[in-house]
């Protein structure tokens, strides 16, 4: 009887132990109850009298009850709110039996420790921060050893830790010497480190424990460990003080020490928001220059600034690490930046919380912040790659709990119109204005991309209308919204082919911006398009007014200027004009558009030999732009874009047309459908095109300037190097419709006529809206006639 008494005592304190360990409060009282019943109490080994007993199960009853009250005044924990003994009777109740077991005096020395050591994290909650820490001195933590202890041993030893340096820190200042407060500031940082190493010992042999008992194939369901706030803190309030004090080499150590210990369940969203603040120091604290790996050491200038002994050496017992062969190291911080924030961003989207029952309203809260965060700083490490085609597909996956939330709706938007997904882009807006009806920016944004990439004109005439329909709510985009009708209507006045639409159309575009021009009489790009829009109606004095009253608004206005050198070429002042552009090239040395409207002046006024010189130039900045392009490894182009790389300026109202393009400057319908044809044959027949790098619109660039300087050749009968002018060209796109153009016009000059007649028909096969390339048909045709009634004659 006596040994099975003994064995129903030993299975008891076992499961007292496996309680204290893993946090199951609302136990222990039952099995306190049970332990004080006679027959489940045997003498206790080194035991005096029965009140050992007594105070043991007191002292059960204290943590339990103490435990009980952070749990239920958890936001006050948070806080740092004291918690007053007269409104907490738990807490009141657990400090008796605390008190009542030390004054006597009766248990063992390891659990008179352990009631010294809950009583110090009871001073803690109530305030009396001084108390806490004496009572940890008179416990003597620092000599505590974890070797070979039990569980709930490891977590006492681990919130005494943190909390004695949570102590020391709030305590009142009244030490005036500068050395006394370095040392305390070391103590606290000591006891950080040291509560951070014996926790993740803890949780890691938690975890064993509890997958053992999973696997011996009980029927009991236990709870989800829930990380407790003591905890928690003590994992990240080392890295914390490191970081508040400035010290980012320590404060990364020891965040990277972290995420690389062995995951357990209960720190699974712990490390989530680890490698979020690691991935925001990264960002936001170190520049790529002064970047050291995780596997190397930090620069020699920051070792000397900050002392590398590690604290937490002197612990023996250390917890699991991450290690393998072959293991991916990052090159930089936006490297390890991203790296990490695609993990937390997997974690999060793993975790979420996509019910929408009102009980779990407060979770679903709390996971869209935490992925929105995550989500954010994706945004901003993404972008200054470029990789605008990955965060799309990131902020898609977010999409499943993203309902009703307009933030990650509208950074979906976003970056789908940077990476040219803009049909995409235009019906996420169409959600966002949904979600945000009264905001101006969202309509207006999707005005923009129909009104440019797409050149979906009616849809960008019903989004401008949404915005002007707010009036005043509108506020100062009511403006803009008047200024994206009118570009719509004067888009779609360049389309049309009937003389009446197009006056029409001219005359509805020429007062809606007149309207916008009212209402913001200061915006000088309001005031540029009003300009452009009379120019377009060739009531070029009053254009030429107009762009006077924006230069002095906004002196150095790139299109403002070129749209001047313009208006004097339509009036034959092309001295002025090529002053113009030169003083707008001295500001935008690297601006192409300026740059083609330079050499058409040039060939009229100075002759092509000139031009030439400029073409050359050209060539040369064409280079240096690509060079830049590729060492700074900046946006690269990607297979996955939707958008169609137009060789023309997306349209007037963007920017002003290139005057090297042999069309008209606007961009019709059936110029996209072009551009999108011969894009996609050139790609199926061009061998080298995966040796082409960096963005299309500067191999399209390269391929006009080649093209113009074979123009000016043919102009001065220089037909072979015209030849190889268009022969580069056509190496960069063979089936381009002005590439097949040129090759006509030169073969024509080259008395080719059967040639030249068969280029033009395939360069209005891609083009059919070609108006100079059926002109030129039409004189081939006339010309072969000819020719062929001659030769019957003769």
């Amino acid at each position: 009887m006596a040994a099975k008494g003994s064995h129903s005592y030993l299975k008891l304190e076992g499961e007292i132990e496996r309680c204290r360990a893993e946090c199951q409060w609302d136990r222990l009282p039952e099995l306190v109850r049970q332990l004080l019943l006679p027959a489940a109490s045997p003498p206790r080994k080194g035991a005096g009298d029965p009140q050992d007993s007594v105070d043991y199960g007191n002292l059960l009853l204290a943590e339990a009850l103490l435990e009980q009250c952070l749990k239920e005044n958890l936001a006050k924990i948070k806080d740092s709110i004291p918690l007053m003994e007269k409104n907490e009777p738990k807490m009141s109740e657990a400090k008796k039996y605390l008190t009542g077991i030390l004054n006597r005096g009766k248990l063992l020395p390891k659990y008179m420790t352990e009631a010294v050591l809950i009583l110090g994290k009871l001073h803690y909650v109530e305030g009396s921060y001084r108390d806490a820490v004496s009572m940890y001195a008179r416990a003597r933590i620092d000599d505590i050893s974890i070797e070979n202890e039990p569980l709930y041993r490891l977590r006492l030893v681990t919130e005494a830790f943190v909390i004695k340096g949570l102590s020391l820190e709030r305590s009142p200042n009244s030490i005036a010497s500068r050395a006394r407060l370095s040392e305390r500031e070391e103590e606290v940082v000591a006891c950080f480190e040291r509560a951070c190493i014996i926790a993740q010992v803890y949780l890691q042999e938690l975890e064993k424990t509890l997958h053992s008992r999973s696997i011996k194939g009980s029927n009991v369901t236990f709870p989800d460990f829930e990380l407790p706030y003591f905890l928690e803190a003590a994992l990240q309030s080392a890295y914390v003080s490191h970081l508040k004090k400035g010290n980012i080499v320590k404060g990364m150590r020891d965040l990277r020490e972290v995420l690389r210990t062995v995951e357990t369940k209960a720190t699974q969203s712990f490390k989530m928001t680890a490698a979020k603040q690691l991935a925001e120091v990264l960002l936001h604290s170190l520049s790529e220059d002064c970047y050291w790996s995780p596997l190397s050491d930090p620069l020699p200038e920051f070792m000397n600034k900050e002392d590398n002994a590690y604290v937490s050496s002197l612990l023996q017992r250390r917890p699991q690490l991450y290690t393998g062969d072959n293991l991916y190291c990052p090159q930089d911080n936006i490297e390890e930046a991203l790296l990490l924030l695609l993990i937390s961003e997997s974690m999060a989207n793993r975790d979420a919380v996509i019910s929408r029952a009102p009980d779990q309203k407060d979770d679903r809260a709390v996971s869209l912040q935490d992925a929105s965060a995550v989500y954010d700083l994706l945004s901003i490490t993404l972008g200054r790659r470029g990789q605008y085609v990955m965060l799309s597909e990131c902020l898609e996956r977010a999409m499943k709990f993203a309902f009703g939330e307009f933030h990650l709706w509208y950074q979906l938007a976003l970056s789908m119109v940077a990476c040219g997904k803009s049909a995409y882009a235009v019906s996420v807006l169409r959600e966002c204005a949904k979600l945000r009806p009264a905001d101006p920016m969202v309509p207006l944004l999707a005005a923009k991309v129909c009104i440019g990439p797409l050149h979906w004109l009616e849809e960008g005439e019903r989004f401008a209308k949404m915005v002007i329909d707010l009036g005043e709510d509108a506020g100062e985009f009511l403006a803009k919204g008047y200024l994206a009708l009118g570009l719509t209507y004067s888009l779609q006045a360049t389309d049309a082919t009937l003389k009446c639409s197009q006056d029409k159309l001219h005359k509805k575009a020429l007062q809606t911006l007149e309207r916008a021009h009212q209402l913001a009489p200061e915006d000088h790009q309001i005031i540029l398009y009003v300009s452009l829009q009379l120019a377009l109606v060739r009531q070029i004095s009053d254009a030429i007014e107009h762009l006077q009253e924006a230069l002095k608004l906004c002196k150095d206005d790139m299109n403002s200027l070129h749209l001047l050198a313009l208006l004097f070429s339509a009036q034959k002042h092309y001295q002025h004009a090529l002053d113009v552009i030169n003083m707008a090239l001295a500001e935008y040395p690297e601006s192409f558009s300026l740059l083609f409207t330079k050499v058409k002046l040039e060939r009229v006024h100075k002759g092509p030999e000139e031009a030439l010189v400029t073409c050359r130039h050209m060539l040369r900045m064409w280079q240096m732009v690509y060079n830049f392009s590729q060492h700074s490894g900046s946006e690269k182009e990607s297979s996955v874009t939707e958008v169609p790389m137009i060789k023309k300026h997306n349209g007037m109202h963007l920017s002003l047309p290139d005057t090297h393009d042999t069309d008209s400057g606007s961009q019709r319908a059936s110029s996209v459908a072009a551009s999108r044809l011969e894009q996609a044959m050139s790609e199926v027949t061009m061998q080298n095109t995966a040796l082409r790098q960096g963005p299309m619109q500067l191999w399209t660039t390269l391929e006009q300037i080649w093209l113009q300087a074979a123009e000016l050749f043919m102009e001065q009968r220089h037909l072979k190097e015209a030849g190889f002018c268009i022969q580069e060209a056509a190496s960069l796109f063979p089936t381009s419709h002005t590439v097949l153009y040129m090759r006509g016009r030169l073969a024509e000059m080259k008395g080719s006529s059967e040639e030249a007649k068969q280029l033009y028909d395939e360069a209005l096969t891609v083009n059919p809206a070609g108006v100079e390339i059926m002109h030129s048909l039409s004189l081939s045709g006339v010309s072969l006639g000819v020719g062929e009634s001659l030769s019957l004659a003769s």
